[in-house]
């Protein structure tokens, strides 16, 4: 068998033989021998299962004696098998792609077939259409063929009796050939009207009105009409064809895309681009431009400018005047403050406890800090707790009016103290009236008169001492004077004819909010105007939500909330703060602008602001600003008589140029109030003897507010000190060191002239500055450049030595000049 026949081989390697010696030929996709070259001879191996002529056997190989030489049976047996495996694996593979190139055929004819019927459904679909359409239109076309003809009938009726007045020339019953129409008529009729209907249009386009088979289009106006018709009419004359401007009001914001200032004046946005280029700006259509520039370019395309603000979004929330028709009477609400130790929350539980319904659980009022109370004579009052009147405080900042009266408590044994100030204070700010509650009446020290004397001077005139003030002496532990306390109360809020209106959207103030684990953001709200109910959108503060909960003072859900009722909502997105107004709105894109539009003035208030909160910073800012001569602090401390001893101590520290001054003192701890004091005032915190409540360390950690504690005055008042110096200016302070007598003076290369002096005082060092005196003048001042003993570069030369000293940046030096060096510190001026 020769090699070069044409056929295909593959290569079989085994031991002994080389590759490629062990070759298998194929011959139309038949294997036929095995050819097995070796060095010394060329073997063929027949096919396996074929019996040699002449041998009755069929082992695979035939005979051994005529196999070549390396090869076994077990070996020629494997490469057989191995032949046989690859072609079985070959036809796996054929018969695979044929089954693959099967399946997307099919899948193929589906798809086609399945597209013709589609089409095939179109077709029969807009066929039906169109037959209808045509049905229609001859309904159409008889109908108004039979209105004619019954029009001619009643005229020909109504010229009867004239008829008979002439001779008869046709009595028969049927119609006058005139007034039937022709057929041709009727066609040529039909087809103006169509081509008056069409107005240009394919006459082969299905619409909408066709498909569904409603009687023709929308109509035009006639504005339009004459619109057209002067358009024509300029177009038969000759003249151009100019369509009417249109004049748009263009709302203007700060800052506008150049696209969407033309899609609001209705122009090309190329036209707009090409303008501002013009004016030398080149933008495109995606860049965005000023209200002033698009100012211009709206007066320039003949529009009217509306400028417009981000603040704009809350014009949605302007409050409307309730007409007097629509107000009804509401209950009063009621905010109790005094001191921390004069019985306030005593003589709360005691009106819960006297007053409250039966059945109602006093931990959820405290909880919300707000209740309502039913007295004998079924009048409802709202009380507001508030300890530490951080609400009320924050609400009268905002100018929320939502106490109607101050109910002073006062100890009867202990008179007026500092936080009785404040709340007299906040009252009087808030403009609202005072009910005096003068408490602990059953305790034998107590000194009512005292009390009513001491208000005196803060100008609070109690109705005992003729004034207006009404004044009830009540004992929170025995009971006594609670019903005159709560008569008073409503005698108060019937003069003030207090009215709401329960029908419009609601309004109210926040008085607490917290974070509650399983329930989100909560917030005691009351209610102002209107009625808050489930479902509502609101926006408060810096935050928006839906109502999805109302809970009252007792636990319990309730659908909605009326004026001047206290109520738990849940469903807020954040935690407002207290104080904040809410405000139903209309939807929630409304109340998510105004949220994020107040967010981000917040951000931007906070950053312009750079309010310095540590004392590091106040003492940098104070040196930046030439103008700052004042260090504010609030001081807090545990009793009255530390608190007064600060106090003293602080106005004593200062000078002509720096001076402390205290912006606010009290007794208690570190509430909410005093952060929002310290952060509006850019001052730190100082607590003696006391600690910032959980709601005032939040609130000092959010807004970056610093809280120092103190245990003795000695300390508080050094670090103030401190903080006062640093306002003044460092104080530069020379001192001499020592002199050097000019011996003679030398010529060095590379340095210049270098005097050889003597030390006569002192000490010479290379790091102090220097001055040159001649005749005892100062003629130059400077430092050194280099200072040697005999060939070495030293620090410092001590008196009696000579040594060699080089000036920087100067040579004008002569024998007999006197050195005189010096060292400058800086020290630091304190107060004393």
């Amino acid at each position: 068998m020769s090699d070069n026949d044409g056929k295909k081989t593959l290569g079989l390697r085994g031991a002994g033989a080389r590759p490629g010696n062990v070759k298998q030929s194929f011959s139309h996709g038949r294997t036929k021998n095995v050819v097995v070259e070796t060095k010394r001879k060329r073997v063929v191996v027949p096919k396996p299962g074929a019996s040699k002529p002449g041998t009755g056997g069929s082992r695979p190989g035939g005979d051994p004696s005529k196999r070549p030489a390396g090869i076994s049976d077990a070996e020629m047996e494997r490469r057989l098998k191995a032949l046989q495996a690859a072609k079985a694996r070959e036809a796996e593979e054929a018969e695979r792609r044929a089954a693959e190139e099967k399946q997307r055929e099919e899948e193929r004819n589906r798809r086609r077939a399945e597209a013709e019927a589609k089409e095939r459904e179109q077709r029969e679909a807009e066929q039906r259409a169109r037959e209808k359409a045509e049905a229609d239109e001859r309904a159409r076309v008889e109908a108004e063929e039979a209105s004619k003809r019954a029009a001619a009938a009643a005229a020909a009726a109504k010229e009867a009796p004239k008829a008979d007045a002439a001779p008869r020339r046709d009595l028969s019953n049927k119609p006058a050939p005139a007034a039937t129409p022709r057929k041709s008529d009727r066609e040529r009729e039909q087809r103006g009207r169509g081509r008056g209907q069409d107005d240009g249009r394919r006459s082969g386009k299905l619409t909408l009105s066709q498909a569904t088979g409603g009687a023709g289009g929308r109509q035009k106006s006639m504005a339009a009409m004459k619109r057209k018709q002067e358009r024509a009419r300029q177009k038969a004359m000759g003249g151009p064809v100019e369509r009417e401007k249109v004049i748009r009001d263009v709302q203007l914001p700060e800052a506008i895309l150049v696209s969407e200032l033309a899609n609001r004046m209705a122009e090309r946005a190329a036209d707009v681009v090409k303008s501002l280029m013009q004016m030398g700006m080149m933008v495109t259509q995606n860049q965005s431009i000023d209200a002033d520039t698009a100012e211009l370019i709206i007066e320039e395309f003949g529009h009217k400018v509306v400028r417009v603000s981000d603040s704009d979004v809350e014009d949605v929330i302007t409050d409307v005047a309730d007409q007097d028709d629509d107000l009804k009477p509401r209950p009063p609400v009621i905010t109790i403050m005094g001191h921390v130790d004069h019985g306030k929350t005593s003589l709360l539980d005691a009106i819960r406890d006297a007053k409250v319904v039966a059945g109602e659980a006093g931990g959820i009022t405290q909880h919300i800090g707000a209740y309502q109370v039913t007295t004998d004579s079924g009048a409802v009052l709202s009380f507001l707790d508030t300890p530490g009147h951080a609400a009320f405080t924050s609400m009268r900042s905002r100018g929320a009016q939502v106490t109607d009266i101050v109910v002073l408590v006062v100890a009867a044994d202990d008179s007026v103290m500092p936080q009785t100030i404040e709340a007299i204070n906040h009252a009087k700010a808030a403009e609202v009236p005072m009910i005096v509650a003068i408490n602990k009446i059953d305790k034998p020290a107590a000194d009512p008169n005292k009390v009513r004397a001491e208000l005196l001077q803060h100008e609070v005139i109690v109705e005992a001492m003729s004034g207006e003030v009404q004044d009830v002496e009540v004992s929170a532990v025995t009971g006594q004077g609670l019903d005159e306390l709560l008569e008073a109360i409503a005698l108060q809020s019937e003069i003030l004819e207090l009215k709401a209106n329960p029908d419009r959207a609601a309004q109210g103030a926040v008085i607490e909010a917290q974070l509650d684990v399983g329930r989100g953001p909560v917030a005691t709200v009351l209610v102002q105007k209107g009625t808050l109910r489930q479902g509502d959108i609101f926006v408060v503060g810096e935050q928006y939500g839906k109502v999805r909960a109302l809970i009252n003072d007792k636990g319990e859900r309730v659908q909605e909330a009326g004026p001047s009722v206290p109520v738990e909502v849940l469903g807020l997105n954040g935690t407002p703060e207290a104080g904040d107004v809410l405000n139903v709105t209309e939807t929630e894109a409304q109340a998510r602008e105004i949220a994020e539009y107040r967010e981000q003035a917040a951000k931007d208030k906070r950053a312009a602001a750079g309010a310095a909160t540590t004392l590091e910073q106040l003492m940098q800012k104070a040196k930046d600003d030439e103008s700052v001569s004042e260090l504010p602090i609030l001081v807090k401390a545990d009793v009255q008589g530390s608190a007064e001893a600060i106090v003293q101590a602080m106005e004593k520290i200062g000078n002509d140029e720096v001076r402390v001054r205290v912006l606010h003192s009290g007794v208690g701890a570190i509430t909410e109030s005093d952060i929002g004091l310290a952060e509006a005032s850019g001052a730190p915190v100082m607590g003696f003897n006391v600690r910032a409540n959980a709601s005032a360390r939040n609130t000092a950690n959010q807004k970056g507010i610093e809280i120092r504690y103190y245990s003795v005055i000695y300390d508080l008042v050094d670090d103030v000190k401190a903080a006062a110096s640093g306002l003044l200016s460092a104080e530069i302070k020379e001192n001499f060191i020592g002199y050097a007598n000019i011996k003679d003076v030398f010529k060095v290369s590379n340095v210049g002239k270098v005097a050889g002096c003597l030390v006569t005082e002192g000490v010479a060092r290379r790091s102090a500055g220097v001055r040159l005196l001649r005749d005892n003048v100062v003629i130059h001042e400077g430092t050194l450049k280099t200072l040697k003993r005999f060939k070495d570069e030293v620090a410092e030369v001590q008196s009696g030595q000579e040594c060699g000293m080089a000036f920087e940046n100067y040579d004008d030096i002569r024998a007999g000049d006197v050195i005189e060096i010096f060292e400058r510190e800086e020290v630091e001026r304190s107060l004393d």
